[in-house]
């Protein structure tokens, strides 16, 4: 084992974490920045959510066909190609402002061709791994990814968005440009070819999506983590939707001033980075069962714990537990998907995968937002609290080591 682990990831591996890093920074600059830019021409609350709207709504609208195309297409051509979008609609934003042509609905249509461009380079991109590094290589090839995809997206990409507006909306367009463009060159020395049996292929998209989504439904365990994903993200959504009303202001429960509530969130980030770091580690250690349920236990911790206290400290803790948690079941959850998914229909199952990711966090803030309304803050962090536990007793079955390694064993033999 200590072999395996000491093993180099490869050149080409190096240069997808440069590429990706890159690119996550940019997006990381580019989620920030967009409503800062939108507020010179708009002071409409609805026109300036709409642009958070705009950048995850292909996420449920294109997802699918985005798996399907990287099943039926070189997958580092795909991100290519994103990123080449992504560069264009980037500069599009630097002419506006040259010609003095900017408005609130030009971001609307950036923002929305940022969030397809993504849907198409991160699907790619977690479908390439298998061709890029060994099997019993990739708990440790993804957590080094989500370590440097989490790092440059949410405690670079966020700050430095902040210097860019200061200086300039064309400056603020021309930093994620030149970032996009990196990682495009970047991406060029991943060498090889990332086709699969699909690519050519003459089926109709609509029965490429079908075959994926029955897959999908048809695997016990791919089912059972897909929807155990789905709930814990309803879950965070909920409550994470009201907590400001929680924790911020003089009149809320906690009392904490805007700054304190962003320290307060950023503890979950700060765990999500350690758990990136140390998955691969307590893998080995726990098994992958026992790992996936203690991930489970703190996100459970982390949407209830204000039920029970007010205390920052004791509210911090939980957030950076569960931020941990939450890392250490996407290393180990993706990992698995790469191993025991064959080749030809990655694309379509990480594609399903997000979809309902993505998919269940507006669901959850709604039903954040009724409970609320009806009995209470603090209902809403128990509630999910016990959503997430109930789910943990029900996927608890499907959840073993030795389900996993069956798994694996048949796809191998495929």
């Amino acid at each position: 084992m200590g072999d395996t682990v000491r093993r180099p990831l490869g050149v080409a591996y190096r240069w997808l974490w440069t590429s990706s890093g890159l690119s996550n920074l940019a997006d990381g600059v580019v989620k920030v920045a967009l409503p800062l830019v939108a507020i010179q021409y708009t002071r409409s609350p609805t026109l300036i959510a709409g642009l958070a709207v705009a950048l995850v709504l292909p996420w449920l609208l294109f997802a699918l066909p985005a798996g399907a195309f990287a099943d039926r297409f070189d997958r580092r051509r795909m991100m290519l190609g994103a990123n080449t979008v992504r560069i264009v609609l980037s500069a599009a934003g630097i002419l506006a402002v040259a010609l003095d042509a900017g408005s609130i609905w030009l971001l609307y249509g950036i923002a929305f061709g940022l969030g397809t461009a993504e849907t198409v380079y991160d699907t790619s991109a977690q479908s390439i791994m298998p061709r890029i590094v060994e099997r019993d290589q990739l708990s440790r090839a993804n957590s080094r990814l989500f370590g440097v995809e989490l790092t440059t997206n949410q405690f670079v990409g966020p700050p430095l968005a902040g210097l860019l507006v200061a200086a300039g909306v064309a400056v603020t367009f021309a930093a994620p440009t030149a970032l996009w463009g990196l990682a495009l060159v970047a991406l060029l020395f991943v060498r090889g070819s990332f086709g699969t049996a699909e690519t050519g292929g003459r089926t109709s998209l609509r029965t490429d999506i079908a075959e994926g989504l029955r897959f999908l439904w048809r695997h016990r365990l791919l089912r059972t983590l897909a929807v155990l994903t789905g709930t814990v993200n309803f879950a965070t959504n909920a409550a994470f939707t009201v907590f400001v009303l929680f924790a911020v202001g003089p009149s809320s429960a906690m009392g904490l001033s805007e700054p304190a509530y962003g320290v307060l969130f950023a503890t979950t980030a700060v765990g999500s980075l350690i758990g990136s770091l140390v998955a691969e580690r307590v893998e080995r250690t726990l098994g992958r069962a026992r790992t996936f349920r203690l991930a489970l236990l703190t996100s459970a911790l982390l949407v209830g714990i204000p039920a029970v206290t007010t205390n920052p400290v004791l509210i911090g803790a939980a957030f950076f537990t569960g931020g941990v948690g939450i890392m250490l079941w996407n290393v180990i959850a993706v990992s698995l998907r790469q191993r025991i998914t064959p080749d030809r229909l990655l694309g379509r199952l990480n594609s399903s995968y997000r979809l309902l990711a993505f998919g269940t966090q507006p669901l959850g803030a709604l039903a954040g937002g009724a409970i609320a309304e009806v009995v209470g803050l603090r209902w809403v962090f128990g509630t999910m609290a016990l959503l997430v536990l109930l789910a943990l007793l029900g996927g608890a079955r499907a959840l073993t080591d030795d389900t996993m390694n069956a798994a694996e064993r048949d796809t191998a033999q495929v």
